[in-house]
């Protein structure tokens, strides 16, 4: 029969990590950076113009005691590989500008992964709607930053 292997499909596999292990982890480099930078000083201004709504995180539920920081700044960088990799298989799908393929991309990270996320967490946790729309959005901005940075790096458009 003509089916793949598994074995086969696994070589596949390796064989585009090794083509383009070198782009991902430049892209991940690039966005985790612009990520960081953009998401930490906006975070930082926010908490300046709204406190009140900040008052929310003062809560058992969310970890204040500082043993776990190191995975609160790595984020970025962890969210970065993630999309890298996922621009690096569909990027093809995305064109026009910069901007609109930034944001294009982050819509689609938002819609596929972020919203069944946000659900399961409103529905499971003790947490304000708000809170959890903020952090969709959050996660919309952060993804389309990405987007942008990847399509600055790497342009490639079919459309």
């Amino acid at each position: 029969m003509d089916h793949p292997t598994h074995i086969h499909e696994a070589d596949i596999w390796i064989d585009r990590i090794r083509r383009n292990g070198k782009e991902i982890i430049k892209n991940t480099l690039y966005a985790g950076i612009a990520i960081f930078v953009i998401s930490y000083g906006g975070l930082y201004t926010s908490i300046r113009l709204f406190p009140d709504f900040f008052i929310d995180y003062i809560n058992p539920v969310f970890n204040s005691d500082g043993s776990r920081d190191l995975y609160f700044y790595l984020h970025p960088f962890v969210l970065a590989l993630s999309l890298s990799v996922f621009w690096n298989r569909f990027r093809k799908m995305f064109g026009g500008n910069k901007v609109k393929i930034g944001i294009e991309f982050g819509v689609v990270y938002a819609f596929v992964a972020l919203v069944p996320i946000m659900w399961i967490t409103y529905a499971a946790m003790d947490v304000e709607f708000q809170m959890v729309a903020t952090w969709l959005i959050y996660g919309l901005f952060q993804s389309s930053i990405a987007g942008m940075i990847f399509a600055l790096f790497n342009p490639y458009s079919v459309k």
